[in-house]
């Protein structure tokens, strides 16, 4: 009977034992939030002039955060996603079409042979045509830049950030 009694109050005193909380050391082991690739990648749009009836590069740097990269346009392999930007046309500005920057190649633990990357900095080219009938004046095109970062050891899920590619015509 006296086990009873024990084993019953052992019961009762445990169930009323302090759970931890959020400030406790047991809670205090969080991970941080997981990367996403568009932390480490910041683009800086240049602004274009145009006449009407004209073509011009915009430019598009992209600064990606050091000890990350993205993959290059093409990618090496095609489950890689590549850095793409897609600019909309608007205001009778087209887009003639994109010019991608030389890859660095480099080998990493995670690929069976190197990979072409961007790093650092690096500037994407976005050949722009203004129809005749553009009027004169600030466009603000917008754009998506899709990449997808990867660090020494792995690569992140791809993500887009919104770019506004700024354009004058004269």
């Amino acid at each position: 009977m006296k086990t009873l009694i024990l084993i019953a109050l052992a019961c009762l005193l445990a169930g009323c034992a302090k759970a931890p909380t959020a400030n406790s050391p047991a809670t205090n082991a969080a991970e941080p939030p997981p990367i996403k690739s568009t932390d480490v990648v910041k683009a800086t749009p240049q602004s274009l002039t145009l006449a009407a009836g004209e073509s011009g590069d915009a430019l598009v740097a992209i600064q990606i955060t050091n000890g990350y990269h993205v993959n290059a346009n093409p990618p090496t392999f095609s489950y890689l996603k590549a850095t793409e930007l897609q600019i909309t046309p608007a205001d009778g500005i087209s887009v003639e079409f994109m010019t991608y920057p030389n890859a660095v190649t480099k080998k990493f633990s995670f690929a069976e042979k190197p990979l072409a990357v961007y790093e650092g900095e690096t500037i994407l080219k976005a050949r722009l045509k203004a129809d005749k009938s553009a009027k004169p004046g600030s466009h603000n095109l917008s754009a998506k830049l899709r990449v997808q970062a990867c660090d020494d050891s792995v690569c992140y899920a791809p993500g887009a950030l919104d770019v506004t590619v700024p354009v004058n015509i004269k």
